[in-house]
């Protein structure tokens, strides 16, 4: 592997590294199910060593390619958790410029290289809350190399080809462009190394047919620029809905207020200090907003139930009327009298209780 490959390779683990450490707080990541993915663009094939086996001895030297067309297609799944796994196929195209020999020295070469094969890789996606999906990823696949009619301009005429194949590794990294408008549908820039393993040897079709050279590990640096489209992909989330208006709870109505008139036995008559409870229930009906007054006449049990009902009706009537003197206009006033039922403190009949002997003024 040459310090160029090293580095590059280097560089591919150091952002590995990095992107798995940032990843720890994506988000979820957004290719789930099958998909399929399709790229293209160029590639560019490291200077590739060869020497002669025998009789040539220790003679060897460099071919040096230019770059070419490359072309990449790959099936995968994404696993719903950030990673993705994809069965990836290739061919690169690299076309041969010059022989560097150490025995006949720099001489213009002819020919090419044809390198095809399959990568089983392993992607993560690293969410970033954009449309922008940078993704890192590795593989191990094999791969062939075709050697069409390589040779060099000088008159030995020799000329090599044949195909061997090599275990072969890749690294890589990128990033995806979701397009909102297609669901599923990203654009992709990927760039990627990829790195044939073994040695390989290609024989002399040309003048001296017994003769091959061993040709080293090869080095490709693959730019890709590609589609990947998501076969199933999950519908997209519902709007959120507008958040329901907190409802709001009617004020309550303000507490009914009550004052209590008491009499004495057998009697309907205020008393001055009954006098002074109407007062006060007038005054605030009239500084709180009332809107009606109850007037509930009460006795206790002593006396028949008849006379007790009348009676009770007296007091109402009363504390009414004087009501309406300090003030509360009739019309808001509501008179009922319930004789000797509702005791405010429960006795037995006949019983002369004070407390039962009343009128309740409510306010509403």
């Amino acid at each position: 592997m040459t310090h160029r490959s090293i580095l590059c390779t280097a560089c591919c683990a150091a952002a590995l590294a990095l992107g798995m450490q940032a990843a720890r707080a994506a988000n979820p990541p957004p290719v789930t199910g099958p998909y399929v993915d399709l790229g293209i663009g160029t590639n560019l094939m490291q200077n590739q060593k060869y020497d002669f086996a025998q009789p040539n001895g220790a003679r060897g030297g460099n071919l040096l390619f230019r770059p070419d067309y490359a072309g990449q297609l790959g099936v995968g799944y994404g696993l719903g958790n950030g990673f993705r796994v994809e069965l990836d196929t290739n061919f690169f195209r690299n076309n041969a410029v010059k022989a560097d020999d150490n025995v006949e020295g720099k001489n213009r070469a002819y020919g090419g290289v044809n390198t095809y094969g399959f990568m089983v890789n392993g992607y993560y996606d690293i969410p970033t809350g954009t449309n922008f999906v940078p993704f890192i990823g590795a593989g191990l696949g094999y791969q062939w190399q075709k050697f069409q009619h390589i040779g060099v301009a000088d008159p030995s005429g020799d000329v090599y080809g044949g195909t061997y194949g090599s275990l072969a590794y890749d690294l890589s990294a990128g990033v995806a462009y979701d397009l909102p408008q297609v669901p599923g549908l990203a654009v992709t820039a990927q760039y990627q190394y990829m790195s044939l393993v073994h040695n390989r040897k290609y024989n002399d079709t040309g003048a001296v047919p017994n003769t091959q050279i061993n040709v080293g590990q090869s080095g490709n640096h693959t730019f890709l620029i590609g589609l990947r489209y998501e076969l199933f992909p999950p519908a997209p989330p519902a709007p959120a809905a507008a958040p329901a208006p907190t409802p709001v709870a009617a004020p309550a109505p303000a507490p009914a207020r009550t004052y209590l008139v008491f009499f004495n036995w057998d009697k309907a008559n205020l008393t001055p200090r009954a006098q002074q409870i109407v007062s006060e229930a007038a005054k605030a009906s009239q500084t709180t907003k009332v809107t009606r007054l109850n007037v509930n006449g009460y006795t206790d049990t002593s006396g028949a139930p008849a006379y007790n009902m009348k009676l009770s009706l007296r007091r109402a009537h009363n504390v009414a009327a004087q009501l309406v003197a300090d003030g509360v206009s009739k019309n808001d006033i509501v008179i009922k009298g319930y004789g000797e039922t509702h005791l405010l403190v429960p006795t037995g009949p006949n019983v002369r209780e004070p407390q039962n002997r009343r009128v309740e003024i409510i306010l509403h």
